[in-house]
């Protein structure tokens, strides 16, 4: 298991290869120029120049790759061009939000979606099973920025259970914290709920038609034995599967749900960057996410010898 790990972190750094030569194309074959942005549109063509310099846009492209490749190598991943300050040290400030939301919003999806798509399979078509997969599709076809809305305008404007927008972290004390966290969470939960579900609950069905479902039914087991003991432990490897892919949900999420509700987290982070053309930030962001979707899918695989001892690398 040691040297499957090490082996696929080892894979890791020709991806993030590929993935840094992709993202320094697009941000430079992209239209507009960052120095007019940085510089304002009433710069005089001498002041552009020397915007240019500083940024070191006037070098071919080979150069700059090679300049900015041997920084991320030392560890240094640039300085923005926005604010004149240390890219880490803006992820730094911004990564605890994001964090923090990622793991309510999966906390949520995990305790909601699974035992929706139990319940589904168990109750497979009656209403229930119907009305559990009509809210799946609905919630999977919905975008995000609708579903915040839609939930600012109940619980925040009609009720008043909640704030508009904002965020506390959790050591300004854990009722604030789920105050401003709980309707993030939910709009951001939605999709990656519908998706666990429905995966859950066609692998559960999946599961309940194997020999060894009729057999422990035969033996007398209890209907809740067999589904918690036998089914639904033999149905995680897909909803596991499914849990740690959905982190592309999450992380593209994140980025609209941030904005709606004024988060300042990471995909705050990447807005404000990609408006001012912020070539080391959005770089930097970018690889970040690749990164963390790398060591998901890494930590799924994993899993999959807890839930199944089967399986071996």
């Amino acid at each position: 298991m040691l040297g499957y790990i090490l082996r696929r972190l080892i894979a890791t750094i020709p991806v993030m290869g590929v993935v840094a030569v992709a993202v320094f194309l697009l941000l430079r074959l992209a239209p507009g120029d960052p120095a007019i942005i940085m510089a304002g549109d009433a710069a005089t063509p001498e002041q552009l120049a020397e915007m240019r310099e500083r940024m070191g846009l006037n070098e071919s492209y080979v150069v700059q790759f090679v300049l900015w490749a041997g920084q991320l190598l030392q560890g240094h991943l640039g300085v923005s061009l926005q604010s004149n300050v240390s890219v880490a040290s803006m992820i730094g400030d911004r990564f605890g939000p994001t964090l923090c939301l990622a793991i309510v919003t999966m906390t949520f999806s995990i305790l909601i979606a699974v035992p929706l798509g139990v319940i589904a399979a168990w109750a497979r078509g009656t209403i229930i099973d119907r009305v559990v997969m009509t809210i799946a599709v609905l919630g999977f076809s919905t975008p995000v920025f609708v579903t915040g809305y839609g939930l600012v305008y109940l619980f925040s404007l009609k009720m008043r259970w909640f704030p508009v927008q904002g965020y506390n972290a959790p050591d300004a004390g854990l009722f604030d914290f789920f105050l401003t966290i709980t309707l993030p969470a939910l709009t951001l939960s939605t999709i990656y709920i519908a998706l666990i579900a429905r995966i859950a609950r066609s692998s559960v069905l999946e599961v309940l038609g194997e020999d060894y479902i009729r057999t422990a039914r035969a033996k007398g087991a209890k209907e809740r034995t067999v589904f918690l003991r036998h089914a639904l432990r033999n149905a995680a490897v897909p909803i596991v599967t499914v849990i740690g892919s959905g982190a592309a949900f999450l992380i593209s999420g994140v980025v609209v749900t941030e904005s709606v509700f004024n988060i300042p987290g990471l995909g705050r982070l990447v807005v404000e960057s990609v408006l001012a053309r912020d070539y080391p930030a959005i770089q930097a962001l970018i690889l970040l996410f690749a990164l963390i979707y790398i060591l998901i899918n890494l930590a799924v695989d994993v899993l999959y010898t807890v839930f199944d001892p089967r399986i071996r690398y």
